[in-house]
């Protein structure tokens, strides 16, 4: 049976909180690998608009997913520090491939794949746009969404969860996208010409795996709170996302 509890609750003993940081983390690593490794088209088109998107696009709903529910089981100041664990993981991933590519090449493996190769595929998440693209859109995107679970969980008095994750992805996958995008296209990653079908696709496809899994969401937040034996209530007066 879950407790009501307040986020200041130090006493609280979580067993499965270390799980989801990881699993949040994993997520949120692979889905800057498939950034950089491939656009995928749909083969429709919105008005004049095609729907193609980075293949991050793939993964990345799921770390929203993630952290709609360390925000509502475990509140925003457990969840902030997940977010900034997530930060350095990203920062770390990028600084070793940055290491790797000017690392000097054996020469067989020259001969049989290449620099050239590497930089095609692992060369966005190792320097450039791509870093700073990445590592803004998901602070930004990440911070918004849980700041409004939060405050939508005390308003609510926790009730109407699928109100809560959803509406927080509309705002959060909003400003990822668009900064992650635009940031990406001004740096010469993406081609400014898939500026808006990189953006709406993007935006849509998050919104819809939100949708479409909020029932696995409600399962797996119930399941969570009553493993851990509480449900916790985030200190609105505590939202600075700078705090750790």
């Amino acid at each position: 049976m879950e407790t009501k509890a307040n986020e200041n609750n130090n006493a609280l003993q979580f067993k499965y909180l270390d799980l989801v940081t990881v699993a949040f983390t994993v997520i949120l690593i692979l889905s800057n690998f498939g950034s950089s490794a491939k656009i995928i088209d749909w083969g429709i088109s919105i008005g004049n608009i095609r729907l193609a998107f980075d293949a991050g696009t793939v993964f990345f709903p799921f770390a929203y997913i993630f952290g709609d529910i360390l925000t509502e089981v475990y509140g925003y100041s457990r969840t902030r520090r997940v977010i900034w664990v997530g930060f350095g993981a990203l920062v770390f991933t990028f600084l070793m491939f940055w290491l790797i590519r000017v690392l000097p090449g054996e020469s067989l493996w020259q001969q049989t794949v290449g620099q050239d190769a590497f930089e095609s595929i692992l060369g966005g998440i190792s320097f450039g746009g791509i870093v700073l693209a990445s590592i803004l859109g998901y602070l930004i995107g990440s911070f918004a969404n849980s700041v409004i679970m939060a405050i939508m969980k005390k308003l609510t008095g926790g009730k109407h969860l699928w109100m809560r994750t959803i509406g927080s992805t509309i705002i959060g996958e909003f400003l990822d996208s668009a900064i992650f995008i635009a940031i990406a296209s001004l740096t010469g990653v993406f081609p400014w010409e898939l500026f808006w079908s990189l953006t709406l696709t993007n935006y849509i496809f998050k919104v819809a795996i939100e949708v479409l899994f909020t029932p696995v969401t409600y399962w797996f937040t119930r399941k969570l709170k009553h493993a851990e034996g509480a449900d916790v209530y985030s200190d609105l007066t505590d939202l600075n996302p700078l705090s750790f």
